[in-house]
């Protein structure tokens, strides 16, 4: 779990041009090329193969048997956006995005977009990670932006890719500038966790239904308070089962529109506790 050695790491590089199950002798590297190699693998024997993999693949490209100096050079800035779509970078990158969104930081957030998008990564799987993070770190706070990531899912979908790296772009730049709050996330996690624990309870014989036959005579729907008939919409009546009536499951912020409805919220808890 430790770095290599320089030694090691061009041991493995020096092997890797020889060996069948490698570039089988094909290729010649020159010094300096091996030594830039050895340096920017930082101990890394997986990026300096990456690297020379992408070397080999240029100089392919351009007829040549050689890698010399600037062959490298052009090679590590492919293989900086290389990573595996199945192994630990795929999943690094992808969590590295969403953490730049929650700390709204736009600018990181769209250099590991474009890292993925220039990967291969699946655009589907970007759009289905900002749709998430859209409601679970941004929420009420801005509700537009699950609307926003939404859209994208949908247009990358209609228009694919390379297009779809557009509203993508749109979307994360949407979620990383928006006011954050993962109240509503917070809210049902507690709710969820309350159900498990057993906390159920009946529902109150007011709320339950009273169109069936028999439903009056168990006093159903009897003494239900319709909200539209009141001047503030809002009847001061028990819909919680009693194991949590009163029990504030969803806390907003002060952030962005979730204010606001922090302050309505407030006045609307008032009156349908006063009873």
């Amino acid at each position: 779990m430790e770095p290599l050695a320089d030694d090691d790491v061009r041991a493995v590089l020096t092997r890797a041009l020889g060996d069948e199950r490698g570039l089988a002798g094909r290729l010649e590297i020159e010094p300096d090329a091996l030594d830039h190699l050895v340096r920017t693998a930082a101990g890394d024997a997986r990026r300096a193969l990456t690297s020379l993999e992408a070397a080999a693949d240029i100089a392919d490209g351009d007829g040549s048997s050689l890698v010399d100096a600037e062959t490298v050079a052009r090679a590590i800035d492919v293989a900086a956006v290389r990573y595996d779509r199945d192994g630990d970078q795929h999943y690094d990158v992808a969590s590295a995005l969403i953490k730049s969104i929650r700390g709204s930081d736009v600018d990181a957030a769209l250099h590991y977009l474009a890292r993925m998008i220039t990967a291969g990564e699946d655009p589907r799987f970007i759009a289905r990670r900002l749709v998430i993070s859209a409601s679970e770190d941004i929420g009420m706070a801005d509700p537009s932006a699950l609307q926003t990531a939404i859209a994208a899912m949908q247009a990358v979908s209609f228009i694919g890719m390379p297009e779809g790296r557009i509203p993508l772009a749109q979307a994360v730049v949407h979620l990383a500038c928006a006011p954050k709050s993962n109240a509503a996330y917070a809210a049902i996690n507690a709710a969820i966790a309350d159900v498990r624990a057993g906390s159920l309870g009946t529902v109150p014989p007011h709320l339950r239904d009273g169109h069936y036959a028999g439903a009056k005579k168990l006093g159903h729907a009897q003494e239900y308070v319709y909200p539209h008939a009141l001047e503030e919409g809002i009847a001061g009546q028990q819909y919680a089962p009693d194991v949590v009536d009163g029990k504030d499951y969803y806390v907003p912020t002060g952030r962005g529109v979730e204010k606001a409805i922090g302050e309505r919220l407030a006045k609307i808890r008032r009156i349908l506790r006063d009873r």
